[in-house]
């Protein structure tokens, strides 16, 4: 017998979970650098107006699935499918989106177990212990297994308690103290030299970038990725949501906290990327553009730190807890994925379940750490590349081509009674069945 399904037990609750999900170390070290590389506050208008016009349609595509099938990936879409072909189609898309966000996953758990190390890492001098502050921020293989394993042990913890004493719990504790060391930490940045132009480069616009169709291009992949659609996350929490919510307007809400989010970050990281300039450190790669992905995060930011002197170690410990709560509150939303799916499809207790499936992807992890140059981009390209974008063009297919009409307004409306007369349904169903397929595709091609 399957364990019963939970649900948020509030709004915020719910917010925290869904804003936590999307907002991960892909959005503090790519949304900057992607800005300041496409004309700055160019990219900024061009990125926040196809977050709410592409990106957000597709999110809600997602959260009224989850909530009207109150199930799994697998199942929800199977049960919005009108006969054996698309109930077929369900099982392969929602299979596909399962297997595509444990390998993410398992990806994602040796960069987060970086952030592990180098967390621990100003501990380490503090207590005098320079031979293992050392070991934490030199790369091999002991030091990424043993954090790789921390990393997801912390994630099955989280998963095993449920939906409203594990997910939300957890969220609703990282997600405000992540904020608040992201603001402190902003504050503080702008009081060093260089930050200014930093700054400069993130927020004043470059409108010739506008004449390139690669700036559109990158602003909407970032939309899409940075809400983590595609992969069934936002499906899953949004089966967990009461049928008493609105889910236009809390839709609107987790789009409003990640872009804000993800803004915020732009505010840290830019600055701090020139700061590390004048300080002597290099912020440009061998073609000229600034160095993003784990490169900032674990050579460029670390230097910087080193030269601030007393302080520095507080705020690296700082930093790397901020991209630690990043790492957990994203980690605990794609395990959530398959670990529903075996729930309720198999009849497994959750912490049996949560256990088998995260130690599944901790050697999944650990094969690709032993063969990282080999396995890495390769895993990281063929998920978030290729897979990603089909299955987010599969979830707009079945809400735009298959689920009956009448049926998706009289979920919205259970939670939004006058929603036939509001202006969200007069525009998102020509969005969904139209605009986001055609959107995805060109996101896909490029």
């Amino acid at each position: 017998m399957a364990s019963p399904r939970g649900e948020f037990s509030s709004r915020f609750g719910f917010l925290m979970a869904a804003a936590g999900s999307a907002v991960g170390l892909g959005n503090i070290w790519g949304f900057p650098t992607n800005a300041a590389s496409n004309g700055g506050a160019a990219f900024l208008f061009a990125y926040l107006l196809l977050a709410f016009a592409l990106a957000y349609p597709a999110l809600m595509a997602e959260l009224i699935i989850g909530r009207h099938a109150r199930a799994n990936g697998v199942t929800a879409l199977r049960t919005i499918a009108t006969g054996p072909k698309s109930k077929l189609f369900g099982s392969v898309v929602g299979g596909l989106g399962i297997v595509t966000v444990s390998f993410i996953l398992s990806f994602y758990a040796i960069v987060s177990g970086w952030m592990l190390a180098f967390l621990l890492q100003p501990i380490a001098d503090v207590a005098g212990l320079e031979a293992l502050s050392d070991w934490l921020t030199v790369d091999g293989i002991l030091r990424n297994s043993i954090f790789v394993i921390s990393f997801m042990l912390l994630t099955i913890f989280i998963i095993s308690a449920g939906v409203k004493e594990g997910i939300e719990k957890w969220a609703t504790r990282l997600m405000p103290s992540l904020v608040l060391i992201l603001v402190l930490l902003i504050g503080y940045v702008f009081t060093l030299p260089g930050a200014m132009e930093g700054l400069r480069a993130y927020l004043v616009p470059d409108f010739t970038v506008f004449a390139k169709p690669g700036l559109l291009v990158s602003a909407m992949g970032q939309a899409f990725f940075s809400l983590s659609l595609g992969v069934g996350t936002m499906l899953v929490y949004g089966s967990y949501i009461s049928k008493n919510e609105n889910l236009p307007v809390i839709g609107s809400l987790v789009a409003l906290l990640d872009v804000g989010i993800a803004v915020l970050a732009g505010l840290l990281i830019l600055p701090a990327m020139y700061v590390a300039l004048a300080s002597g450190v290099e912020i440009f790669d061998a073609q000229g553009g600034l160095i993003a992905g784990p490169g900032l995060i674990i050579s460029v930011l670390p230097a910087l730190f080193d030269n601030m002197g007393a302080i520095g170690g507080f705020v690296a410990f700082a930093f790397f807890a901020l991209m630690t709560i990043a790492s957990l509150t994203s980690s605990i939303s794609m395990l959530e994925v398959p670990v529903s799916f075996v729930v309720e499809s198999q009849g497994v207790r959750r912490p049996a379940a949560a256990m088998l499936l995260g130690s599944i992807i901790a050697v999944i992890s650990l094969v690709i750490v032993f063969n990282f140059d080999l396995l890495f981009e390769w895993v990281v390209t063929v998920t978030t590349e290729m897979s990603q974008p089909l299955l987010g063009l599969f979830f707009c297919l079945f809400t735009g081509w298959i689920w009956n009409r009448s049926a998706i307004l009289e979920e919205i409306k259970q939670g939004s009674p006058q929603a036939a007369s509001g202006f969200f349904w007069r525009v998102w169903p020509f969005y969904i069945r139209f605009i986001c397929p055609a959107a995805i595709i060109i996101v896909y091609l490029q």
